[in-house]
């Protein structure tokens, strides 16, 4: 349980794309910066800038992007943003900058969205920021998202785990993040978890894969303790199967049981994730479960359990997080670390934006809704 040092909350938006920038813009030594997807918007375009920038002046920059990640966030972008994109990737590299795509080693992984979705960005001055947005508009202007600043040994933890997602750091910046580390110490324990599925799977990737994803059974886990209240965050909840029974348990032994996620329209190129959400609305409704959907987008990962125990970072609430895409989360009982997200839920519950989902309203789905819940919601696996 490597612990930190200091804790900083980064809920609201400016407050965490201001932190991110200042430390590409102030780094003299190393900046490691992974990813699972970057658009070219205003926010994309002046941090590949500070990273060039920051490569210029000597700085050992490294940018680690999600391949499949980048691919499925390219729908977004016009063909010229795209080809802008891949000119200010082709500068980063031009200087110097290490830009790399990760891509899992199977042929299957790679057909059916394999890739890493965590993300930290650290550098020399013994500062990590570990969350669950992107490099887009999306995060820093739509969407709700949680991230944290960290310091003390929990940064040698965050950056030990490169390698499992594609990346790597130099012996002598990590000897000298710890030994800095070290020094400052920490009192604030932090449990981290990581899993990436992709190293633990043979020839069929995830077809019909029953492997082990310590993510997953650690989620499992904190919602089978829940007592009283469990409260989750997801961009849109489809949860593995085994996650999903262990909310319902949570729920048929009288645990109050309060989900946020997007609402249908927060994804505007396709409604196909909220359908496979939708299809377990049944029995969630049925079992208690209170469903919330937001309408700017719930994309923050939290786990809230009895008020007591938190857990936050990459890790969304769907099969593809459990046997696709490497995810992290970081976990906590210490008030430091839960007390922010106690307040980040009592002020989703007040959201004007945030809608509860009855079972009357469901009903009420206009049929042409209804109809396509019906059809597809049984392919949930592959949205």
């Amino acid at each position: 349980m490597p612990p930190a040092s200091a804790l900083v909350p980064l809920w609201d938006r400016a407050a965490e794309w201001s932190r991110r920038l200042n430390m590409v813009e102030t780094a003299r030594s190393f900046l490691t910066l992974t990813t699972f997807y970057i658009e070219h918007d205003s926010y994309g375009r002046p941090l590949l800038a500070a990273l060039l920038a920051a490569q210029r002046r000597g700085v050992r920059v490294q940018l680690l992007v999600d391949a499949f990640g980048q691919r499925l966030g390219g729908v977004l972008m016009t063909t010229a943003q795209r080809a802008a994109l891949a000119a200010d990737l082709m500068a980063l590299q031009s200087a110097g900058g290490q830009v790399r795509r990760y891509v899992p080693e199977r042929w299957a992984q790679r057909a059916l969205g394999g890739g890493q979705h965590v993300k930290i960005q650290v550098s020399e001055a013994g500062e990590a920021i570990f969350g669950s947005g992107n490099l887009t508009k999306s995060s820093f202007e739509g969407w709700n998202e949680y991230a944290v600043a960290v310091r003390g040994p929990i940064v040698t933890a965050l950056i030990d785990s490169l390698g499992a997602i594609g990346g790597e750091i130099d012996a002598a910046d990590r000897a000298a993040l710890d030994a800095q580390a070290r020094a400052e110490g920490g009192d604030l324990p932090l449990d981290y978890w990581l899993c990436n599925p992709n190293r633990l799977q043979g020839l069929g990737g995830p077809i019909g894969w029953k492997g082990r994803n310590e993510v997953t059974e650690r989620m499992i886990e904190a919602v089978d303790s829940a007592r009283h209240t469990l409260v989750i965050t997801s961009f849109y909840f489809k949860p593995v199967k085994a996650l999903l029974d262990a909310v319902l348990r949570a729920a048929h032994r009288g645990v109050r049981v309060e989900v946020f996620h997007s609402h249908r329209d927060a994804l505007p190129t396709t409604d196909l994730a909220w359908i496979a959400a939708a299809a377990s609305y049944g029995p969630l409704l049925a079992a208690g479960v209170r469903i919330y959907e937001n309408r700017r987008g719930e994309h923050s990962k939290i786990v809230l359990v009895d008020d007591a125990w938190a857990a936050f970072g990459s890790y969304n609430f769907e099969d593809a997080a459990h046997d696709r895409l490497a995810e992290a989360m970081l976990a906590s009982r210490d008030a430091r670390a839960v007390d922010p997200i106690l307040a980040i839920v009592e002020g989703l519950r007040r959201d004007p934006g945030t809608s509860e989902v009855t079972r009357d309203l469901a009903r009420q789905w206009p049929a042409r809704v209804r109809t396509r819940v019906a059809r597809y919601g049984r392919f949930k696996w592959w949205m």
